[in-house]
């Protein structure tokens, strides 16, 4: 189909995810390079978002990709994990456990970060009524976070916009205050540790200790802008489960395999968490495919009690992916491409912090490739109405970053925040390009939200 008839058939036939079903002018991508894509029209684009978070290497790696594919599909095209394996399930989760915080870890495979979330609770829950706590079916939870649409992942999903109209969620979820410094009240970030766990312990108790099963939070927090944790944090995530008998999860589906640098983003807090969601960056989005990963005290009351784990996902774990998620590592270690992100992470940010010299740029949060800034609209950091976020966020800005050639995202499920994630494998060059694309937008921005 030529562009038009992409734009006219799309309109008919297909359903948009978290978008508007009416586009005008619909960005409809058909190749990829490198850190590049292009559309149905011959413009080029960075994708300064890697795909939604996703695409980890870039667009350069099909052939190989494609080559550990065709193996695996002239081999065993399909076999599912309900009561038999295959070798590459087997070899990926010996892979993943081998890279993970502890040396503990099993691994169950899903279709997809949501997947993730609902398999990760459904093993807490089996966990307790192996150990003779079936009344442990609470949770805690972050505001502003997001942790799937499912409607069991939705429970724990801080964002009441997304639950409205959907009935009441199957899930007793508390929701306690993030980690957003900027808008936070106490600048000594050992005082917001303290604030932050005062507050999650109160939540613990108010539930009723003995029937909290989870605490989930992710490493940095993506809705509300790449919110990262103070000193001390995680650690006092890890005490504070230890103390009530809850479990600790980190949702890894955003940070997980590379995007700060590290093949898990916790590793940074030095805490080994008793569940693991992960998912986009696994396969480096060459394939569906995510995971959870269970520690064994997780796991061992199920094995020792001959229990059987009351899940499965049809295609968690397909031989195709696990095979692409295997070349994906493979070439995450052959490349060294967490050693390039670890090595342009204080550049990165550097370059980012001269954005705050723009009237419109509040705040510049994030770590590894993973960033945000937040808009405001004076010196003082006052916040948009609602009308202005619009204006910004759905109307000026999507438009002037597809004319800068940048894709980005524009976000305010808290706040209004501008992010971007490269590719992974972005040198100073293209990061530069970014950052200066992203210069020209935003004093564009400025003027046109009358900021400065």
């Amino acid at each position: 189909m030529i562009h038009d008839q992409l734009q006219r058939s799309a309109r008919e036939s297909l359903i948009l995810h978290f978008s508007k079903q009416e586009v005008d002018d619909l960005l409809v991508l058909e190749r990829g390079e490198g850190p590049y894509v292009f559309d149905t029209q011959g413009r080029r684009y960075i994708d300064a978002l890697s795909s939604l978070f996703c695409a980890q290497l870039g667009y350069s790696y099909g052939a190989e990709m494609a080559d550990a594919a065709s193996g695996q599909l002239r081999t065993l095209a399909f076999n599912t994990n309900w009561g038999t394996a295959h070798p590459p399930a087997i070899e990926l989760a010996e892979r993943i456990s081998a890279l993970a915080p502890a040396d503990d870890y099993r691994v169950f495979f899903t279709g997809g970060g949501s997947e993730s979330v609902e398999s990760a609770w459904k093993l807490a829950r089996e966990h307790f009524i192996a150990i003779g706590q079936p009344e442990r079916t609470k949770a805690i939870a972050r505001k502003v976070a997001y942790h799937g649409v499912t409607l069991g992942a939705l429970s724990f999903t801080g964002v009441p916009g997304y639950k409205d109209g959907f009935g009441t969620p199957p899930i007793e979820v508390s929701h306690v205050a993030n980690t957003n410094a900027f808008r936070a009240s106490d600048a000594d970030p050992a005082a917001a540790t303290r604030r932050l766990l005062t507050e999650m312990e109160a939540a613990i108790v108010a539930a009723g200790a003995d029937e909290v099963a989870l605490i989930i939070a992710e490493p940095v927090q993506n809705a509300g802008g790449c919110l990262t944790p103070p000193a001390g944090y995680w650690a006092g995530l890890r005490a504070l489960a230890d103390k009530y008998g809850a479990l600790l999860m980190a949702d890894e589906v955003i940070t997980g395999f590379g995007r700060i640098g590290e093949w898990f983003a916790i590793s940074r807090e030095q805490v080994a968490p008793d569940l693991i969601s992960v998912a986009k960056g696994l396969t480096s989005a060459y394939a569906p495919m995510g995971a959870v990963l269970a520690r064994s005290r997780v796991v061992e009351p199920l094995v020792e009690g001959r229990r059987v784990y009351r899940h499965g996902i049809t295609f968690g774990g397909h031989p195709v992916s696990a095979a692409i998620a295997l070349k994906s590592i493979e070439i995450i270690e052959r490349d060294r491409v967490l050693e390039n992100v670890r090595s342009h992470e204080a550049p990165l940010r550097e370059r980012l912090v001269r954005l705050l010299d723009l009237p419109i740029v509040g705040d510049v949060r994030g770590a590894g490739f993973f960033w945000a800034m937040e808009l405001v609209k004076d010196e003082d950091n006052t916040r948009f109405g609602q009308a202005e976020r619009d204006d910004l966020l759905r109307g000026f800005l999507p438009g002037r970053l597809r004319e800068a050639g940048l894709i980005a995202r524009c976000d305010d499920r808290g706040d209004a925040v501008l992010q971007i994630a490269p590719p992974l494998i972005s040198d100073a060059g293209l990061l530069d390009e970014i950052v200066a694309g992203l210069e020209d937008v935003l004093r564009d921005a400025a003027k046109h939200m009358g900021v400065g």
